[in-house]
């Protein structure tokens, strides 16, 4: 009897707990929304006193928005040792509660680790939701978001590994996707599409580096440019040619970045959202912009969201919806005061 009773409570304890990372289902809720919090370019020293600033802001931001899901894309840490400052990060955002993913930039494979320890260690975290990795030292993967009412998937959102710098030392400069993970996304696209009827499901794609198109999209003087823009873009010298892919499959409608510190805008380039994130680390790195984070809520069934900057002693800034705030005839209407 004693040994039942024991089991019981064992069971009850257990049923007490938060789910496990992995059990976790991403939904929207009952009112059709979705919130995503983007941190980006945390460049966190542990050592550092000016780090500190990081926490604090992760901190901020999660209690400010209550997001549903929260994605670091990339340059998370920015010294040794690569397990402490992961660590740290870690137990921070794991206090919160929230759903995790944690993307890589290229920085944080110059701390010592390679790209599959440090994957590894970031699945510790009690609330990290990414996926094992097989073979692959830093996999792509998608997260499906299940609609309110249903099991079935209602949105995704593609985790992309945008690597560091380009091994062609004659080509030089940041590394660009390559023609398998295009392959690897085209099959995902039609695979969700198929089971969706054949209707391209509302999906988002985050990575750490910007395709080639940022900039191509900022020099264009027709562009709605919502946000500051105070330094050229950094992408690859070459372009293997994702967003034709992604324009083509018509599923994805933003792809949000980090990487350029000094940009936190966003605009539209043939149908799809450029965006990129706010700074969010502390001064241990170049940035010009108060810390802060970016905002993403989407709407169930349908292919719009909304997105805004919260700045860490600012509020909220440059608040627009998707795709109507970049038609130039809806800008002209906006009230000057807004």
């Amino acid at each position: 009897m004693k040994r039942v009773k024991a089991i019981s409570l064992l069971i009850g304890l257990l049923m007490a707990l938060p789910l496990a990372a992995s059990a976790q289902r991403l939904s929207f809720n009952k009112q059709g929304e979705f919130k995503i919090l983007q941190f980006t370019d945390l460049h966190y020293q542990s050592q550092n006193p000016r780090s500190r600033a990081v926490l604090r802001c992760i901190e901020e931001m999660v209690d400010a928005e209550k997001p549903d899901l929260v994605i670091f894309t990339g340059d998370n840490i920015y010294s040794k040792p690569a397990d402490e400052g992961f660590k740290n990060l870690m137990a921070c955002i794991d206090q919160k509660k929230v759903p995790y993913v944690m993307l890589f930039g290229n920085h944080d494979e110059e701390q010592g680790m390679p790209h599959a320890e440090m994957y590894d260690l970031i699945r510790t975290g009690r609330y990290n939701i990414q996926p094992e990795r097989g073979n692959s030292p830093s996999p792509d993967y998608v997260l499906e978001i299940t609609g309110s009412n249903g099991a079935s998937p209602a949105a995704i959102l593609y985790c992309i590994d945008s690597h560091s710098y380009a091994k062609q030392k004659s080509i030089g400069g940041y590394a660009w996707i390559t023609f398998d993970q295009i392959a690897w996304y085209r099959q995902k696209s039609t695979s969700y599409t198929q089971a969706a009827g054949g209707n391209p499901l509302p999906a988002l794609a985050f990575f750490h580096i910007p395709l080639p198109e940022f900039a191509t999209a900022a020099a264009n003087e027709q562009s709605i440019l919502i946000g500051t823009r105070m330094e050229q873009s950094c992408p690859p010298k070459l372009n293997s040619g994702l967003f034709t892919a992604m324009r083509e499959q018509g599923d994805v409608m933003g792809i949000f970045c980090g990487h350029d510190h000094d940009n936190d805008y966003t605009l539209i380039h043939y149908d799809i959202l450029l965006g990129y994130g706010r700074f969010s680390g502390g001064n241990t790195e170049y940035n010009h912009l108060p810390q802060g984070a970016r905002v993403i809520v989407l709407k169930e069934g349908k292919r719009t969201f909304d997105t805004w900057i919260r700045e860490r002693k600012g509020g909220v800034t440059n608040r627009t919806t998707y795709p109507t705030s970049y038609v130039k005839d809806n800008w002209k209407k906006r009230p000057i005061t807004e």
